[in-house]
């Protein structure tokens, strides 16, 4: 018996298989000037339920969703809409009501692995 089959027969295959390659439009990529770098490393809210963010505010449609949980660091606040960044650095705008201000302490304390 070949290796090939033998491999086979154990549910290995002789070779990987990879997806077709395709190129992304350019409107999939993030605008430079709603990227931080380096990315905060410190947050002071997170998202309480999952919402869509928006590069401009008034753009009608939605540029990305954050996850529920998502942590970010608040920059800006005028009540409606924060802007807010991310731990990948992305700076965008989204609604006020669906953050949630961490405790610090308890954050400080996690990152030190104490609870």
């Amino acid at each position: 018996m070949s290796i090939r089959q033998s491999q086979k027969r154990e549910g290995r295959a002789g070779r990987m298989l990879r997806p077709k390659t395709t190129v992304l439009k350019r409107s999939a990529l993030v605008p430079a000037e709603h990227l931080i770098k380096p990315p905060p490393t410190q947050f002071t809210h997170e998202l309480t339920r999952s919402q869509p963010y928006y590069f401009a505010r008034g753009s009608g449609q939605p540029d990305g969703k954050f996850a529920a949980g998502t942590r970010v660091a608040l920059l800006e606040d005028d009540g409606e809409y924060c802007r807010v960044a991310d731990a990948q650095g992305l700076c965008v705008e989204t609604a006020c009501r669906g953050l949630r201000a961490l405790d610090v302490k308890k954050t400080k304390a996690r990152r030190r692995g104490t609870t």
